[in-house]
């Protein structure tokens, strides 16, 4: 059997990491090691740990980086990658795993992809290749691209900027998109369900909204707020259910005014954390999904579901036509919404074809991973690619 560890930080990288974690469960070759961290081990994050166990995974480690007091903005995220890097550094050295597989681009990402990268464990990388102009993951992301051997794009055009980048086009596997695939596996609860879980109603029609901080010197966390509760305002017929932030610096600030917000207004409700099911389940429902989190441009075409997103935390990705992109501000954001609720639109967004759908991605990832720890193809040092890009 080869260990392969598997890194999750957050609730949405985890519903994203699910039904891999699931297959390489039923494999013969592959011994999943789960380590969990970040906002999973945080009570003011919704302490999402706890969804993971409740699925049944173990927990191999537990490495709290938040703990630990550190100062605001990117000083504090500095800080906060470092605390990580020496904390996968240790487990790493200890429990030395065949492989790291690591999704994303997050600072705790980017830690454990360096950690792993230095002490020479082979790293393969889900979700490379995207741009997202505002936010630091984006570099984040490139960097763990060339600390990586093994790619796991969601689409055509990130596997050609992979290659572009210098990598070994044999390595650049283009799967699809987990949230794709997600939609189209997972079982969705009704929307009774849902409603009986929260214990609260969710009348409709309504707006699922998730902000993230621009991490990378764009709009003020205020300004992002007061530009998503201004568009909402502007249609009182909608039920509004705001999920939190991330941990990103700025996203305690955020998930304030939002609460706040949501507790004044009549029809809306703040939930920290809906889970993975919860979430998409909503989402299938919604009349349309608000503000900058990557689902919003990933996942809801494959609902054919309209989508407003704000700001330029996520401008690059490659989005959907159901997804209408407005600025960071009241007057847009509402203009926005207006046009994503005509009948004309939603009829639109249904016909959409998501540019993620990979079939069976999952299946494809753990295969994948099998093939190259048996052949010995994620040994030794990677070669600097300068070749055409093929196909």
């Amino acid at each position: 059997m080869y260990t392969v560890a598997v890194v999750t930080g957050t609730r949405a990288e985890y519903g994203l990491l699910r039904p891999v974690l699931l297959e390489m469960q039923k494999s013969s070759l592959l011994e999943p090691v789960l380590l969990v961290t970040g906002a999973h081990l945080s009570q003011k994050h919704g302490h999402t740990v706890g969804e993971i166990e409740a699925d049944g995974f173990s927990v191999a480690a537990r490495l709290d980086i938040l703990s630990q007091p550190v100062p605001p903005g990117r000083a504090g995220t500095a800080r906060r990658t470092a605390i990580a890097l020496e904390q996968f550094l240790s487990w790493f050295g200890h429990n030395r795993p065949a492989a790291l597989l690591a999704l994303g681009d997050r600072y705790e990402m980017l830690a454990a992809g360096q950690a792993a990268a230095l002490l020479g464990i082979p790293v393969a990388h889900i979700s490379g290749g995207d741009v997202t102009l505002g936010a630091d993951d984006d570099w984040f992301r490139h960097c763990l691209t060339k600390m990586a051997k093994l790619h796991f794009p969601s689409c055509e055009a990130y596997r050609r900027r992979i290659i572009r980048m210098g990598e070994q086009p044999d390595y650049v596997l283009n799967v699809g998109g987990l949230g794709d695939e997600n939609i189209r596996k997972a079982p969705l609860y009704t929307h009774a369900e849902v409603e009986k879980q929260l214990g609260f109603k969710i009348p409709k029609p309504y707006a699922l909204a998730t902000l993230h901080p621009e991490t990378a010197g764009g709009t003020p966390p205020a300004q992002l707020a007061a530009a998503l509760m201004a568009g909402l305002n502007a249609h009182p017929q909608l039920f509004c259910l705001v999920t939190g932030a991330n941990a990103d610096a700025g996203g305690s600030e955020l998930n304030a005014i939002l609460q706040a917000f949501c507790a004044d207004k009549p029809n809306a409700e703040f939930v920290m954390s809906l889970g993975a099911l919860r979430y998409l389940s909503l989402m299938k429902r919604a009349a349309v999904v608000v503000g900058n989190s990557s689902s919003g441009v990933v996942e809801t075409p494959s609902f054919g579901v309209p989508a407003v997103d704000i700001g330029t935390r996520q401008q690059g990705r490659v989005t959907g036509e159901n997804v209408l992109r407005c600025r960071a501000d009241g007057e847009a954001v509402a203009k926005a919404v207006e046009r994503a609720l005509t009948p004309a639109f939603a009829k639109h967004a249904q016909k959409v074809k998501s540019p993620y759908n990979g079939g069976d991605t999952s299946k494809k990832i753990v295969q994948a991973l099998e093939a190259f720890l048996e052949n010995g193809k994620l040994a030794g040092p990677k070669a600097f690619y300068d070749g055409e890009v093929p196909g």
